[in-house]
């Protein structure tokens, strides 16, 4: 195992982040999957060798905290004694339910497969930077949209997809639609070009020439994989959230137990924070749900804390001023309704703002010990107000209040806070303060 890396390069099971709360190591399995007995273990090996407190990413990869040099050794060589075999190298993500999904358009990994073959062939990885990416979307009741991507292929149906470059589905630039026996090349000369850019370099770097950029669609979508899913052989899929993307090692043992004992062969590490067990019957998906949800998953996508994304925070990591946790937590109890899933709240311990979603509608960043500033993101007059830490939450209450009492007919809240702005909102929250 090498020494750990620098902050900003991606941790991986041989390369763990040194963190607040020590090493962080990040794993994906090549299957997309594993079996509930695997999780099972994987969660009792990160307590014994961690602080037993594992995340699940926005892109769906699953985290390990709180590891020494020494234990993220030994925990990577429990890894391996599970079987579970990690993917390495540029990331070819194609979805939680990918070839499953009842719904879905096309299967995209053979595409991502032959992506991968042709990424090694070439010799690309060592090439590109640590945090380029590809994304084959099939479609379907899980969309990858709200994932960021270098290059991305999207199905139109099953023979042809969609090639763009650079963030998520609706930032991204169209370049055409392209035969799937087309599609891996077109990728592959992508990520050439990205290349020869430099180790810095991503996909919203590229110029490239020689394809129609005016093929449009509806990017729009935004579900998330909590609930029950049909799969193509007439099964179902039970997607659970984790509160702010967190579980301790106990209650992910617990899911691992309660999934295989419903019939569950596997689960999958979805984006959006969640978990998926795959193969239920409809009755053990309930029953399942119910078990779960004693816990504190999440099991109704519209619950609030769906809603809000929170960086590791007070105490986890030592750069933290604010415990984002605990406020997150506070924050979806007191203002539920602000949180009706047109934006996406950020919670950040400091302002480095890790776990900050492609577009955050409004953020709490933490400024000092115990203090926090409320930003209106995007916007030129984006500071609302400052707060002690433990009154973060209140301001947020407050907001939720105005929404309630001011809101037009049928407005969202992310509306509510473009119409108002930053210097009206923070005037009309700090009155008499």
């Amino acid at each position: 195992m090498s020494m750990p890396m620098r902050r900003g390069a991606c941790p991986s099971l041989s390369r763990p982040m040194q963190t607040g709360d020590g090493l962080l190591v990040r794993l994906r399995p090549v299957a997309g999957s594993i079996a509930p007995d695997q999780l099972g273990r994987m969660a009792d090996a990160a307590g014994r060798f961690g602080n037993g407190v594992l995340e699940v990413t926005r892109r769906g990869n699953l985290q390990i905290r709180g590891l020494t040099p020494e234990s993220a050794v030994e925990f990577a060589e429990a890894v391996d004694a599970l079987g579970v075999n990690v993917m390495t190298g540029v990331p070819i993500e194609a979805g939680p339910l990918a070839g499953l999904d009842a719904r879905e358009i096309a299967d995209p990994r053979p595409l991502a497969g032959a992506i991968r073959e042709s990424i090694a062939e070439a010799g690309l990885a060592s090439r590109l930077g640590p945090k380029v990416s590809v994304v084959v979307d099939g479609g379907g009741a899980l969309p990858m949209d709200d994932v960021a991507a270098d290059v991305r292929l999207a199905a139109c149906d099953e023979r042809e997809w969609l090639l763009s470059v650079g963030g998520i589905a609706k930032e991204s630039r169209p370049l055409g639609v392209l035969a799937e026996k087309e599609a891996a090349n077109a990728v592959l000369s992508l990520l050439g070009a990205i290349a020869t850019k430099g180790l810095s370099a991503r996909g919203k770097d590229l110029r490239p020439q020689g394809l129609d950029g005016t093929f449009q669609r509806n990017i729009e979508r935004h579900n998330y994989p909590v609930g029950t899913f049909l799969l193509k052989k007439g099964s179902f899929a039970l997607g659970v959230g984790l509160p702010f993307g967190q579980a301790s090692a106990e209650a992910l043992r617990f899911f691992a137990e309660n999934a295989a004992a419903c019939g569950a062969p596997e689960i999958r590490f979805a984006p959006g924070r969640a978990l998926l067990a795959l193969g239920l019957a409809a009755e053990e998906c309930e029953r399942l749900r119910e078990e779960v949800r004693a816990l504190g998953f999440v099991t109704d996508a519209a619950d609030p804390r769906l809603f809000i994304a929170a960086c590791a925070g007070s105490p986890a990591c030592a750069s933290a001023f604010i415990d984002t946790k605990d406020i997150a937590a506070s924050v979806a109890r007191s203002a539920a309704d602000l949180l009706d899933g047109s934006f996406i709240l950020h919670v950040s311990g400091c302002p480095k703002g890790c776990a900050r979603p492609p577009a955050p509608g409004l953020s709490l960043a933490g400024i000092a010990p115990e203090r926090c500033a409320m930003l209106l993101d995007g916007h030129d007059d984006a500071a609302i107000a400052q707060a002690c830490g433990g009154d973060a939450a209140a301001f947020v209450a407050e907001l939720a209040l105005l929404f309630r009492q001011r809101r037009r007919q049928g407005e969202t809240a992310k509306s509510f806070l473009d119409r108002w702005g930053g210097a009206r909102l923070a005037s009309a929250l700090c009155k008499g303060k």
